[in-house]
């Protein structure tokens, strides 16, 4: 069965080729079952389309000879004025999807028409409101993420200027740290070379300290 849809589907084109077995099989039958199925609608759909257009055509038949025998009118005999007005109603009955040109038709649809354009409109209103409260809040963010990208970048230019002070202090404390030992070396030779060229202990700078203490 789903060799003859397939063959039906493709006609003198040669089917592609394809593993047999049961899951294949099944997965193409479902496919012929709902091809088929849409097909049948389509069929339904054409053959109502067929009888709407039938019964039309029998209508326009039915009042064109209403209108030829009764008023002896037709469409050779209007006016280029009249057969402009009947193309306008026919292309507003189509435009509005009116089943007939009279009036409660035709104010039922304009009625239905202009319920829709202000539903159209009221929603077009709001998402109006709503794209320009969107608008405010991605301004305001937007400005915040600047004001913070600024602050984020005064704080860096801020650790950075207080790193190299830092940085400078500890060499001046370091530089300082080795004057003042290289001075106490020295203090202690000029002390050591005094002492032993004769010079009173008392005189020293340790002991002038205690001396003062």
């Amino acid at each position: 069965k789903v060799t003859l849809w397939l063959k039906k589907i493709y006609g003198d084109v040669p089917i592609p080729e394809y593993e047999v077995n049961e899951r294949t099989v099944d997965i193409l039958h479902e496919v012929m079952e709902c091809n088929e199925e849409r097909d049948k609608d389509v069929m339904l759909l054409i053959e109502d389309m067929k009888d709407r257009a039938t019964k039309y055509e029998a209508e326009t038949e039915y009042w064109q000879d209403v209108l030829g025998e009764s008023l002896g009118l037709s469409v050779d005999t209007l006016s280029e004025e009249a057969t402009t007005d009947l193309n306008d109603l026919v292309e507003s009955a189509v435009e509005l999807k009116v089943e007939d040109t009279s009036l409660t038709s035709f104010y039922s649809a304009i009625n239905h028409m202009s319920s829709e354009l202000y539903k159209t409109k009221s929603k077009n209103e709001e998402m109006e409101r709503k794209l320009t409260t969107l608008t405010k809040k991605l301004t305001l963010a937007m400005t915040l993420e600047k004001q913070l990208q600024e602050d984020i970048k005064k704080l860096n230019e801020s650790q950075e200027a207080e790193k190299a002070m830092a940085e400078t202090e500890s060499k001046n404390v370091t530089f300082l740290e080795c004057k003042s030992k290289d001075l106490k070396l020295k203090i202690s030779h000029a002390e050591d070379e005094l002492i032993a060229m004769g010079l009173d202990q008392s005189l020293v700078h340790e002991e002038l300290v205690k001396s003062s203490e």
